[in-house]
């Protein structure tokens, strides 16, 4: 199975970047500077560098009206820029992190979630892409459970 990954559009969060601190309050985002320790970026899928200025705010990751609707902290780095797409292949950001795939159907119900370490993601995902019922597939962070990247099929 082939499949496609694309960082989120940067333009929704570039609003954040002018706001004060109780506005970004009120759209539940926090302003922060990357230590550099993988602070990574939806938008362009690679981790910030130390310095950056980052917004972590809650993003609707799963928006099917199901039980499996999920929203979670991400940050965005403020110069990101969107990513290319990558097809058959896993950003750095996914290849070096142990990450968990959850699959979801056309429905957006979780049909099917495991974990990859390291290195092993591709093969995972191309796994769970065998089953012909997985419409998509998220990646999260393995320990925090942060949304990282939507796979689709391709």
């Amino acid at each position: 199975m082939t499949y496609r990954i694309q960082g989120l559009a940067p333009e929704p969060f570039r609003p954040l970047f002018r706001m004060n601190d109780d506005e970004l309050r009120a759209h539940r985002a926090v302003r922060v500077v990357a230590s550099g320790s993988g602070e990574p970026c939806r938008v362009s899928l690679r981790d910030a560098e130390a310095g950056e200025q980052l917004i972590l705010v809650n993003h609707i990751s799963q928006e099917a009206d199901t039980p499996f609707r999920a929203t979670h902290a991400i940050y965005v780095r403020e110069k990101a820029e969107a990513a290319p797409a990558f097809e058959d292949e896993l950003p750095l950001l996914l290849d070096r992190r142990n990450i968990s795939l959850r699959a979801f159907d056309r429905d957006g119900m979780m049909v099917g979630a495991v974990l990859a370490s390291a290195g092993q993601g591709d093969e995972a995902i191309r796994t769970l892409l065998k089953r012909p019922e997985v419409d998509e597939i998220h990646a999260h962070t393995q320990a925090l459970g942060c949304f990282l990247a939507r796979i689709e099929r391709n």
